[in-house]
């Protein structure tokens, strides 16, 4: 079994001081953080299975589901996956509309219906707009394959671990649609680094939950 690859997300003082100038607040989380490392899969492909298996569940589960999808189906790439039955690709532990959205989507691919590779050369809404047409990808999804690509301004509504990274950074408990937009406006043009940092937020938060149940 060929594993998948993976790189961290490049960023540097240049997307950290344009955001510190920005949003002190967000600069000063960032001081204290030092350099968040978010791991990015370059393959199109990949990255966008391992998208479609983390809608609507924890990261932790998305990890487990991940890692078993490998173990059990090998390589993920269109040509291997497209010979699944979506039973079988169920079998990974995920539900069997992922498992229908994953086959057809292998099977598109291999068809020569959709090619992937072909999205780096377009604008980020016009990638979301080709992946969202596909049954079974929802806006998040296509934004998570841009945080893969590394496009710099990517901060997505859709992602709770954001906005919760936002609520606890800012203490608003009640994050309204229109704040959030404020405050994409003012990470903008390096909104994903931005992202990375509200992810780290986030799951320090939920980190810190689950010493202190542990302990009582």
């Amino acid at each position: 079994m060929s594993a998948v690859e993976y790189k961290y997300f490049h960023y540097g003082t240049k997307e950290t001081a344009h955001l510190a100038a920005a949003d002190p607040v967000l600069g000063e989380a960032m001081v204290r953080l030092g350099h968040v490392k978010r791991e990015v899969i370059p393959d199109p492909f990949a990255a966008l299975i391992n998208g479609i298996i983390g809608q609507l569940i924890s990261t932790r589960a998305a990890k487990t589901v991940w890692e078993r999808m490998q173990e059990l189906l090998g390589e993920i790439t269109p040509e291997n996956l497209s010979g699944f039955t979506p039973e079988e690709v169920r079998q990974s532990g995920i539900t069997m509309k992922k498992a229908i959205c994953i086959c057809d989507l292998a099977k598109e691919i291999v068809e020569g219906n959709l090619c992937l590779d072909c999205l780096q050369k377009k604008p980020d809404n016009e990638i979301i707009r080709i992946l969202t047409d596909i049954k079974g990808i929802g806006p998040w999804t296509a934004q998570m394959l841009l945080i893969h690509m590394e496009r710099p301004d990517v901060i997505s509504f859709g992602d709770i671990a954001i906005r919760r990274g936002m609520e606890k950074l800012y203490g608003n408990p009640k994050l309204t649609k229109e704040q959030f937009d404020s405050y994409r406006n003012k990470y903008s043009p390096y909104g994903s680094v931005a992202s990375i940092y509200l992810w780290e937020l986030y799951s320090m938060s939920i980190e810190k939950k689950e010493v202190i149940k542990c302990s009582k």
